[in-house]
């Protein structure tokens, strides 16, 4: 006997999205990495008397906020935030951006903080303008850490690891909504 398919096609309907994405933290896992993230900074920076947070673009910025927040409830030491602005897509394309005096991170502890890290091309060139003086150490903070790195970049803290291809993409939502998440696409 004969049967007959029909193809239906989801590309232009938001059902098309939901097939494609797959969410692989929720917001209660976000929080809860985030306590364990601030934690781990913390307790390997316990002897500095500062730590300057630097999140790099927007999600970065949005990452570093929350970090910092937690960490205020978990120690005394003094906490600095600032950005990093440079363009992912073209690190050279145009200056790279320290929003704080490059004098000010002079012999202290620098933790550049990212929502993805995935080749890391980005965090390679965001440490760029602080070379520019001699910090005391420069580490790394990110929610998720993709597994195929182009540059040699080690990520000090790690929310998640995760193996991918190179065709996915990580979407981290942690800027105005209600609650956190992200996405494998």
């Amino acid at each position: 006997f004969e049967r007959n398919f029909e193809k239906i096609s989801l590309e232009n309907s938001p059902l098309h999205l939901e097939f494609l994405a797959m969410q692989i933290l929720n917001d209660r896992q976000i929080r809860q990495k985030i306590k364990r993230l601030a934690i781990e900074i913390a307790e390997h920076n316990f002897e500095e008397e500062e730590i300057i947070l630097a999140g790099i673009n927007n999600n970065g910025m949005s990452f570093a906020r929350l970090l910092l927040d937690e960490l205020l409830t978990l120690t005394e030491q003094s906490i600095t935030i600032t950005r990093l602005r440079l363009n992912p897509a073209d690190p050279l394309a145009a200056e790279i951006h320290l929003e704080m005096p490059i004098e000010s991170i002079r012999d202290k502890v620098i933790i550049i903080v990212d929502d993805v890290a995935n080749t890391g091309r980005t965090i390679f060139y965001a440490i760029k303008p602080l070379l520019e003086t001699l910090p005391k150490k420069i580490e790394v903070a990110v929610l998720v850490d993709r597994k195929h790195k182009s540059f040699p970049i080690n990520v000090d803290y790690v929310g998640l690891s995760l193996a991918t291809t190179l065709l996915q993409d990580i979407d981290v939502q942690i800027r105005d909504v209600e609650e956190f998440s992200a996405f494998l696409k």
